[in-house]
């Protein structure tokens, strides 16, 4: 077993029994050795994966679920990812999973964009193409993240696409999730304007966008 799958494990183990202090104690210990957002692609995300399989296979509570995000929401706003000033000017973000329920991946991208003082909308999870259309011209999103899960899902991003390209809108549209992970050309298929493979890729996407507004 490697050094850092055993900081996985007691990560995780940290982390289902709602241990706030051993959790920040593996960052703190393994800080030395990785940066911050290494420690969010090496630990947070692959352990609350494993935790979310967990719950679907039976052997995690909702509960534990939950707590586990909180935690690292927690530690991602506190002490992972340094805060900046320097975000003066900002597009309206804002950031959905497309019909579907799985929203760990959002939740994450949520967090290490807001740690970082980016604001983001969250329209939440399950929303149609319809609904998502009109809340983007509504709240005047010039940057819209999607998550999405299943292929079918993924595909529908090329549907609202032209939709909001047919009314004349102008929203940058960033893509993420195992169907653009499985396929690194779908993302242009749909449309998309940008693709993220994790959470971090989205602060440098998200400030990329922002400068070509």
């Amino acid at each position: 077993m490697n050094e850092l799958q055993e900081y996985i494990i007691r990560f995780e183990k940290a982390l289902l029994s709602v241990d706030k202090v051993a959790s920040r104690q593996v960052y703190l210990e393994l800080s030395k050795m990785i940066s911050p957002v290494e420690f969010v692609d090496r630990l947070i995300v692959p352990v609350l994966e494993r935790i979310g399989l967990g719950w679907e296979q039976g052997i995690v509570s909702l509960s534990q679920v939950y707590m586990s995000g909180r935690l690292c929401e927690d530690m991602m706003d506190t002490i992972i990812i340094p805060r900046s000033s320097s975000q003066q000017f900002q597009a309206p973000i804002a950031i959905a999973v497309l019909e579907d329920y799985h929203v760990l991946g959002k939740r994450i991208v949520c967090s290490v964009l807001r740690s970082c003082q980016i604001a983001i909308l969250d329209f939440g999870h399950g929303i149609k193409v319809e609904e998502l259309c009109r809340k983007v011209k509504e709240k005047e999103v010039k940057i819209l993240l999607l998550s999405t899960l299943m292929l079918r899902s993924a595909l529908l991003v090329k549907q609202l696409k032209d939709k909001l390209d047919g009314a004349g809108n102008d929203t940058k549209i960033v893509v993420g999730g195992a169907p653009f992970l499985f396929d690194n050309q779908l993302w242009k298929i749909v449309g998309a304007d940008a693709f993220c493979r994790n959470a971090s890729d989205a602060i440098s996407t998200v400030n990329a966008l922002q400068n070509t507004l």
